[in-house]
């Protein structure tokens, strides 16, 4: 199955696609008229289709079937992680991240942070492939780039933690409670300064270890995505 992506869906059956879209559907798929295809919006509906234009540049389809809150999860996972000197590292982690399935993306800038700026425009057509080719019908929402310390202050998930390489930590798995929203904050490869873990523990995160093992920045981010996933089963 091949999922194509509507961000501009207003709720009309008939929908014209973008020209990237519609050059994929018609001249790499061939795809013709009356045949049918799946969509999605990213925010939760996935749509059943038929081609009712097979034009390259705007391809025109008429939607006859709606599933709404296709593939919702009961919990919400926001993943603020530090971006790795190396962008490619954090491009792959977005994708698997998607994958797997994840909610909420937040770069962090930290005191220790080897890269100061992302391109989220790069970054949001990794999350667009990465949702249509895993057929999910949420896309993540990328935030800007943000202050670590403004991110702290201004968390509202149930559940808080911060991984990192010292100090007495548990097990994300053995403090996680089922079905709530979660916030997990991945700090650069330097680790997290003092001041920004104690700020954490000000505003009631947990500490947490990944095990005794040293990961990579995009590792640590996965093995404690997986977790989560895993507690929610």
């Amino acid at each position: 199955m091949q999922l194509f992506y509507v961000p501009e869906y207003n709720g009309e059956s008939l929908v014209t696609l973008d020209k990237e879209e519609s050059a994929h559907i018609v001249r790499v798929l061939r795809l013709k008229e009356n045949e049918e295809i799946s969509l999605t919006d990213g925010r939760g509906n996935f749509f059943f289709a038929k081609i009712i234009d097979a034009n390259p540049n705007r391809c025109a389809v008429e939607i006859y079937k709606i599933i709404e809150e296709y593939g919702k999860k009961d919990f919400y996972i926001h993943l603020a992680i530090a971006p790795t000197k190396n962008i490619n590292r954090i491009e792959w982690l977005l994708e698997k991240a998607t994958e797997l399935g994840i909610d909420e993306i937040t770069p962090l800038l930290c005191e220790h942070s080897e890269r100061k700026d992302v391109k989220n425009e790069r970054l949001e057509k990794i999350l667009v492939s990465a949702m249509k080719q895993s057929l999910k019908a949420y896309k993540p929402v990328l935030n800007p780039m943000t202050k670590i310390e403004d991110l702290i202050r201004n968390s509202k998930e149930e559940q808080k933690f911060i991984c990192y390489c010292e100090g007495e930590r548990k097990f994300i798995k053995d403090v996680c409670e089922k079905h709530k929203s979660y916030l997990v904050l991945i700090g650069p490869e330097g680790d997290f300064s003092p001041k920004e873990i104690a700020l954490c523990k000000e505003h009631n995160f947990s500490l947490i270890t990944l095990g005794s093992q040293r990961l990579r920045t995009e590792t640590a981010a996965l093995y404690a995505i997986s977790n989560l996933h895993f507690v929610n089963q």
